[in-house]
């Protein structure tokens, strides 16, 4: 089976493993014609949507007491942010992914993205990233874990990306305030804010709903933004007043 038919071998396998109850990297690897690194990928892919269960050597079916905790599929909204992100990105750019569920919508569609290079200062980012069948080149910043925001932050990491520069950084906010700017609920706003300088273009992505929160902690002022990405949900009066700041903004219809 080609490489290009990822979703399709992905759908066979569960459906050997509906059928079987378990199986094996190599047997999965015979059967589709292709590299047990794939199959890996493959299963680890799969995994991270919590449709199986990986095992040494292979995978089973989840078990039913893990069912109700498996991860919720992300929203149409945040989907469709994360295509119109994807469009922005040229081929063979160096971008930033910061860490969050909106940003990481990005991560399946950027497999079809040539010499792309990615910094990023979250673990689960950097996971999936490295499932992807036709992976970028992966950077991390390292540094201090924050359990709170589930990334790397402080000092280390500032310095790492400041010996960088890069064409995009993708960042998504717990809120825009219309008056300030992007907000957030973390104090850790110094990563974010050295990220939004080594980069030549700031995209924020935010679902239309958190425009007009006011939430104490300032992320990015207006000024160190270009463009707002958002859902079409949005009130015109509100973009009308984003717009006014000399903020691009797209909003992305559902498909």
């Amino acid at each position: 089976m080609s490489k290009r038919n990822t979703p399709q071998r992905r759908h066979n396998i569960l459906a050997m493993l509906a059928e079987q109850g378990e199986v094996s990297v190599d047997e999965l690897a015979k059967r589709f014609e292709t590299s047990e690194v794939t199959i890996r990928k493959d299963l680890a892919a799969l995994e991270s949507n919590g449709l199986l269960l990986r095992r040494f050597g292979g995978a089973i079916t989840l078990p039913q007491e893990l069912v109700s905790d498996s991860p919720q599929p992300i929203s149409f909204y945040k989907q469709a942010i994360a295509r119109a992100a994807v469009g922005l990105i040229k081929e063979h750019a160096r971008i930033i992914i910061d860490s969050g569920s909106t940003t990481a919508s990005m991560i399946p569609q950027l497999g079809r993205q040539p010499g792309l290079v990615v910094m990023t200062n979250s673990l689960h980012v950097a996971s999936a990233l490295s499932e992807l069948e036709h992976e970028p080149v992966l950077l991390m910043t390292g540094g201090t874990w924050d359990p709170h925001s589930e990334s790397f932050q402080g000092q280390v990491a500032e310095q790492v990306l400041r010996s960088y520069d890069f064409d995009q950084l993708f960042i998504g906010a717990d809120g825009i305030d219309l008056q300030r700017g992007t907000t957030t609920f973390n104090e850790l706003l110094g990563l974010s804010r050295v990220m939004a300088e080594v980069a030549r273009e700031v995209i924020v992505m935010v679902e239309s709903d958190k425009i007009g929160r006011k939430i104490p902690n300032l992320e990015l002022p207006w000024s160190s933004f270009h463009t707002l990405i958002t859902d079409d949900r949005l009130p015109p009066e509100a973009r009308e007043q984003i717009q006014a700041r000399g903020i691009t903004v797209l909003c992305a219809a559902l498909s």
